[in-house]
């Protein structure tokens, strides 16, 4: 038996030990001792397909991103998890979120399966690359550069035991060309490139879930004829004989951690419930795709949460929420607040957007402040860090029961395979 303190050294090496060969070694060990205590890194692909053949619905996936205090965070989900016999659960980071935050991917993982060992979760743990995204500026002047850029995140990320990808390439759509094929050419194209790049890096016996993008979020909403014709292009690019993309992101209202007023707060959404609907229903039924992604949601009124599932939402990307209530919490030490908030005005500076005030610029910003303080936030006391961690067990419970992702364990087992 490894007890509860060793969990603890083992993953304090693995991530802060002077020596790099030391670090790559208790990263090792984990994974090594996570498959011996029936915890294995899976692809949600099983699960989706059953959403698109209509053998489960009004479930809404939470993915959830994790920017800091990593470990920590995971195993009150994996706890929260356990007390309501959720195992539909993803656990996310976004490629420049693993830059920001100083979160390789290999870091990510294992600290996730670190939480899992920890708090004795058994069964799938879906690690998921959110938003492997190109650049609209970089492909215009160099679309190969670009391009191999995501391909390398991509291999590192799947080398690492991310077995979920969303490729995000929506920001190459050009709204300004004639045609909705014109519009989505670049799109769809660079889609089905990656998925079939990504299907040659498969571990044996493992599809790999892809998400592809349709409408970059916080812009115009994504009507049924532009998803028909991403769709249409990207099935023909593809080719036969392909496995296609599992579900699709949409933009149906929402942005990125909300829209930030002048005194810091958050302005309400108009979320679109009957455009989710109608995408969904097209992604299902014409395109054998699980379903629809809706991002930039974890700051919406608690109540609007139970209405992802009525619309039949399969999955649903959370982050800021989470955030906020570590920065927000009276029991975040202030003078670390203050000294991270200094980092990001000084490091940070060209962010700041004229006309933005500075509550709205630090609101934007202090995400990128974890990667400067990743061993001070790691190491907050241990009563302020119980206070903290108990908001967001409450947070996680009320989300999982709302997005009605509670029991089920023997859902995801089914569908994505038991423990070896």
């Amino acid at each position: 038996m490894v007890s509860s303190n060793a969990i603890d050294d083992m993953i304090e090496r693995a991530m802060f030990d002077a020596d790099p060969q030391a670090r790559q070694s208790y990263q090792q060990k984990i994974r090594d001792l996570a498959s011996t205590r029936g915890i294995n890194l899976a692809s949600i692909q099983g699960l989706y397909e059953a959403a698109a053949k209509g053998l489960f619905g009004k479930r809404t996936v939470p993915a959830i991103n994790i920017r800091g205090l990593t470990y920590q965070v995971a195993r009150v989900i994996f706890r929260t998890a356990l007390k309501y016999k959720v195992g539909a659960l993803i656990f996310e980071i976004a490629r420049t979120e693993m830059a920001y935050t100083d979160q390789p991917a290999a870091d990510y993982v294992t600290s996730v399966l670190a939480a899992a060992i920890r708090e004795g979760f058994k069964g799938p743990v879906f690690v998921q690359g959110d938003h492997f995204q190109l650049s609209q500026s970089k492909f215009a002047s160099n679309p190969t550069e670009e391009v191999r850029a995501i391909e390398k995140s991509t291999r590192d990320a799947i080398n690492a035991g991310f077995l979920n990808i969303d490729i995000d390439s929506s920001t190459l759509v050009d709204l300004e060309k004639p045609s909705l094929d014109a519009q989505q050419k670049n799109n769809y194209m660079v889609a089905a490139d990656m998925t079939r790049f990504i299907r040659n890096l498969e571990p044996k016996g493992v599809t790999i879930s892809v998400g592809g993008e349709v409408g970059e979020v916080g812009k115009a909403n994504t009507t049924v004829e532009e998803l028909r014709a991403f769709m249409k292009g990207y099935l023909k690019r593809l080719g036969r004989g392909v496995k296609g993309i599992s579900k699709i992101a949409v933009q149906t209202g929402t942005t990125h951690g909300g829209v930030v007023l002048p005194d810091g707060s958050i302005a309400e959404v108009n979320l679109d419930f009957k455009t989710i609907e109608e995408l969904g229903k097209v992604a299902r039924e014409e395109y054998g795709v699980g379903g629809i992604v809706q991002h930039g949601a974890s700051t919406l009124p608690e109540e609007m949460f139970e209405l992802f599932p009525k619309a039949g939402t399969l999955e649903v990307h959370l982050a800021t929420e989470f955030q906020n209530i570590i920065y927000d919490s009276p029991y975040f030490p202030k003078e670390l607040l203050n000294k991270m908030y200094r980092y990001i005005t000084d490091k940070y500076s060209n962010e700041w957007k004229t006309g933005d005030t500075q509550e709205q610029f630090l609101y934007k910003t202090r995400k990128k402040a974890f990667g400067g303080f990743k061993r001070e936030t790691w190491h907050l006391p241990e009563e302020n860090l119980l206070e903290i961690m108990g908001a967001l067990e409450n947070k996680f419970a009320l989300m999982f029961q709302r997005l009605n992702v509670t029991n089920t364990v023997e859902l995801v087992n089914k569908y994505c395979g038991k423990p070896k």
